[in-house]
């Protein structure tokens, strides 16, 4: 056979594609990874914080919980290349990890860029040819199975295998611009519709500005479309200048794009989920108790943060400047469910810019979900976020990219071994 016809070409080197080109140049496939940036691993370097939540370390059945889109497409990835498998493999590779709260792992170092060095020393000694800053312009077909790879620069990689990891279009600065999709688009390949995930949430109410900064802890979340519950969540969330993010918040996200029809998206934040309305209410009565001689207004400290004070009184209808001692049970009332329910109206997602994922991409119905092949072409593999596959944060999405990765490039080996 022609060398360069043997050889599989892995277009993009984030972490989908560094790992399809381990799996595939382990199995003993010649690998060619081209990246369009001036290092590999570009987005994993600010996954994180920079420390690059890399897996979590939960069971199986908890993992396929925290995936939100075509979850059962999964299942035969996960089980090629699980949360255990990437653990073995970093740390055979010199990155040892470490586990962390709600079963995050992260490298020990503390450094994402340590992620990236053990793909590279792999890659290395297993002779794959990275390629940087080699922009790929298309996939060269002759109908029926691919040819080659054309770069920016007009010269053709010969090539019968392709395996796509080009990403989505979250941060884009990275280099995600949606390069892969228009080629999958290109070849005949539905594209779902792509937006933000895992994203700041612009909500309608102008006061969320007075409360920019400040941070909820161990707070519920429900996000609801009419009758319609999407999400619920418990945990720390944040306000902003143009409305709410953090950890609950930008899990919400995720499910926007799930809503139907023309009702409002609404978030309801139960601010003291500990205690029922009516403990809520008898943990009020005890605090004007303590306060009987005081005005309202100076009467919610120990209830609520300082920054939230005046936006309770303004939403409970209560006169600030009322004694405590006179306001009546049905106002005291009005506060408990206000406490129990405060909620916000989502006016929508904040752009890609910001947003850590892509919902939506390659239809996972024109892919094999045991190879990860193309159901069109013959010799074309997808690999991670180019895919309709998302999950919730806590290393659930570089899981994804990693087992899917991971099946694309141990297939196009076997495939390679039998041509």
């Amino acid at each position: 056979m022609n060398r360069d016809k043997d050889q599989a070409v892995v277009i993009g080197g984030g972490a989908a594609g560094m790992m399809a080109a381990a799996a595939a140049a382990g199995n003993g496939r010649p690998v060619i990874l081209l990246e369009k940036n001036e290092k590999l691993g570009k987005k994993i370097y600010i996954t994180g914080k920079g420390r690059c939540n890399v897996t979590n370390a939960c069971g199986r059945d908890k993992f396929f919980e925290n995936i939100v889109s075509n979850p059962k497409f999964l299942y035969s990835a996960f089980h090629a290349f699980d949360n255990k498998s990437l653990e073995m493999f970093l740390e055979n590779n010199g990155c040892n990890l470490k586990e962390e709260r709600g079963e995050r792992m992260f490298p020990v170092s503390d450094h994402a860029s340590d992620v990236t060095a053990a793909f590279e020393r792999f890659l290395k000694k297993n002779g794959v040819q990275v390629q940087l800053r080699s922009e790929v312009r298309s996939i060269e077909t002759d109908g029926e199975k691919i040819t080659g790879v054309r770069l920016a620069d007009g010269n053709v990689v010969p090539t019968g295998t392709v395996i796509l990891a080009t990403g989505g279009m979250s941060y884009p600065v990275t280099g995600s611009t949606g390069d892969g999709h228009r080629m999958a688009q290109t070849l005949g390949h539905k594209v779902t519709d792509c937006a933000p995930a895992l994203v700041s949430l612009e909500t309608e109410e102008g006061w969320c500005k007075k409360l920019q900064g400040l941070s909820l802890k161990n707070v519920s979340l429900t996000m609801s479309c009419g009758k319609r519950k999407l999400y619920q969540g418990f945990g720390e969330m944040l306000f902003t200048h143009f409305g709410v993010s953090g950890p609950l918040v930008l899990s919400a996200s995720s499910f926007y794009g799930k809503k139907k029809g023309a009702d409002a998206v609404v978030l309801t934040i139960d601010l003291k989920p500990a205690l029922s309305e009516e403990q809520l209410d008898r943990r009020i009565l005890r605090d004007f108790e303590e306060n009987r001689n005081r005005q309202f207004k100076n009467a919610l400290g120990g209830l609520y943060p300082a920054k939230l004070i005046s936006v309770m009184i303004e939403r409970s209808d209560i006169d600030p400047e009322k004694k405590v001692h006179e306001v009546t049970r049905q106002e005291r009332r009005r506060l408990a469910e206000l406490t129990k329910a405060f909620t916000l109206r989502v006016k929508g997602r904040r752009g890609f810019e910001e947003a850590v994922i892509t919902q939506g991409g390659v239809s996972v119905k024109e892919v094999n979900p045991s190879t990860m092949e193309s159901k069109l072409i013959r010799g074309l593999y997808f690999a991670g976020e180019i895919l309709d596959l998302d999950g919730l944060t806590g290393g659930f999405n570089l899981q994804i990219a990693w087992s899917t990765g991971y099946l694309a490039g141990k297939c196009c080996a076997e495939e390679g071994k039998e041509q």
